[in-house]
């Protein structure tokens, strides 16, 4: 079996409000970005990652040259697009050149720094047996509300049946490049790659990772990642 991961990177972090891309904003003095690829590379079956950029990026150029030994020959860049599934599908492209139809390909969010290796293999492990693929997700805890565009409430949902989608998602180099491809044609808008399976008539599987897989979208989850991680190495050490 032979993994690839994109780890698009392409964003200007806009509702973070900052002036630098919030990929790059540090927790202890490491850039998001890194602390994602870090948490990638540690998983030994993926052959190589491809980052995706943004045509004017100004930081990953020194950011690389400064990680090149760290990790070596696995780092593949590519310039993105200005939605996040056309920076993941010009990876996908570029993937070309050296994945099979039936590789599979992780898809990374860059701001999702607190993954734990485990969970990633986790998916690997339970996704590989399973002929469309799938990404790691949680159950909803929260009640869950229905409201009207004036915020009234309309109705209470079921949380049972939903589940808060994480990353990374895994699915087929070919099928997956295909369906993003299918979206970009249709002018459909998704927002992660299940979506765009989903749109073709592929039915992903969810695989429960951990809860403090966080997403950083507001300058408070930039504090709450911070102790995530503190507690992930606190973890480690205990074992």
């Amino acid at each position: 079996m032979t993994i690839w991961a994109v780890l698009p990177a392409a964003g200007i972090g806009r509702r973070m409000g900052t002036t630098i891309p919030k990929q790059y904003l540090s927790i202890d003095g490491v850039p998001l970005l890194l602390h994602s690829l870090r948490r990638l590379s540690a998983v030994k079956k993926i052959e190589k990652i491809v980052v995706v950029i943004h045509p004017e990026d100004s930081h990953w150029v020194e950011l690389q040259e400064s990680v090149s030994v760290e990790f070596q020959n696995r780092i593949v860049t590519v310039m993105g697009g200005d939605e996040r599934y056309q920076s993941v599908l010009n990876g996908l492209t570029a993937m070309t050149e050296f994945a099979a139809a039936d590789d599979w390909v992780l898809v990374h969010d860059a701001v999702r720094p607190c993954v734990r290796v485990g969970d990633i293999e986790k998916l690997i492990e339970e996704v590989s047996g399973n002929s469309i693929g799938g990404l790691l997700g949680s159950p909803v805890d929260n009640t869950l509300k229905r409201v009207d565009k004036e915020l009234a409430v309309i109705e209470t949902v079921d949380r049972n049946s939903y589940w808060n989608a994480l990353t990374p998602q895994m699915f087929r180099f070919a099928q997956l490049k295909q369906s993003i491809e299918a979206v970009v044609t249709s002018g459909e808008q998704v927002t992660d790659e299940a979506a765009a399976m989903e749109v073709a008539g592929f039915k992903p599987i969810m695989v429960a990772g951990n809860k403090d897989n966080i997403k950083i979208t507001h300058e408070a989850d930039l504090v709450l990642a911070g102790q995530i991680l503190i507690n992930q190495a606190s973890d480690n050490e205990s074992k």
